[in-house]
């Protein structure tokens, strides 16, 4: 009798302790998904701010939304990326670029969320916001972080972000990525696409070396010639078979942008 109840007790403890473990295990484990969703950082709470539907893009940094029953343009806050069709200045360096990446971030997307700051609207009557998918990922912060755009336009009292912003836009520098990696192209009144133009080829190497093209083009297996921009879903899995500078280089050597 007494060799039964020690065998029950030893079994009862034995169990306890193995329940105890796993639920430590499941704890930490619990506790290292949370840490991984905290350090994913490209993703915001969009919950406090308005949803408009959206109509298009009309540059890097140009939006067309429905805004109380009319189309109306909405200025990205604090940024600047280069022109694709500027009335004086006509298409500047990597303008284009910044065009197709914010359409790809918008693809089939048929809302957006803004976030105001104090000021709604400049001095052309467009809306200023701070623009975001249904997902909280943030547009000034992904042109940013890519390259293609500049922290601008810093005006009183529209500056809520204004840290943040410039905190990305230097790991951009520090890369030298897209508008970065060409010297004196960018200054604090705009861009100088004249650099481009300049004989001396020193000046632009940068942009013609493929090593700091960072569009990668693939080809499935089903033949078809894709590419892919930084920051869409898989562009770090992606196995670059060619490089290109820029989105016409791209679709000239018959590759098509990818969905997603």
């Amino acid at each position: 009798m007494k060799k039964v109840f020690f065998l029950l007790l030893l079994s009862t403890l034995l169990i306890s302790a193995c329940t105890e473990e796993t639920t430590i295990r499941n704890d930490n484990q619990n506790q290292i998904v949370s840490e991984t969703s905290k350090e994913a950082g490209s993703k915001h709470d969009i919950k406090s701010f308005e949803e408009f539907p959206l109509e298009g893009v009309i540059d890097g940094d140009t939006l067309k939304i429905q805004y109380n029953g009319s189309t109306e343009k909405v200025r990205l806050l604090l940024v600047d990326t280069p022109e694709t069709n500027h009335p004086s200045l006509g298409e500047q360096p990597f303008g284009q670029e910044a065009k197709e990446f914010t359409k790809q971030l918008l693809k089939d997307k048929k809302t957006v969320y803004l976030e105001f700051d104090v000021s709604y609207r400049d001095k052309y009557k467009r809306l200023l916001a701070y623009v975001y998918t249904d997902e909280g990922i943030n547009i000034q912060e992904e042109l940013l972080k890519n390259g293609l755009a500049r922290v601008a336009y810093i005006y009183e009292p529209n500056t809520k972000h204004v840290d943040w912003f410039e905190t990305v836009q230097r790991t951009a520098q520090q890369q030298a990525i897209g508008i970065w990696s060409v010297e004196n192209y960018v200054t604090d009144r705009g861009f100088r696409k004249e650099v481009f133009n300049s004989k001396d080829e020193n000046k632009n190497n940068n942009y013609n070396n493929k090593s700091q093209c960072n569009i990668k083009g693939n080809i499935n297996a089903k033949g078809a010639k894709i590419y892919h921009l930084p920051g869409q879903q898989n562009y770090e899995d992606v196995k670059a078979e060619e490089l290109f500078c820029s989105v016409v280089e791209a679709e000239n050597a018959g590759f098509k942008a990818a969905e997603r």
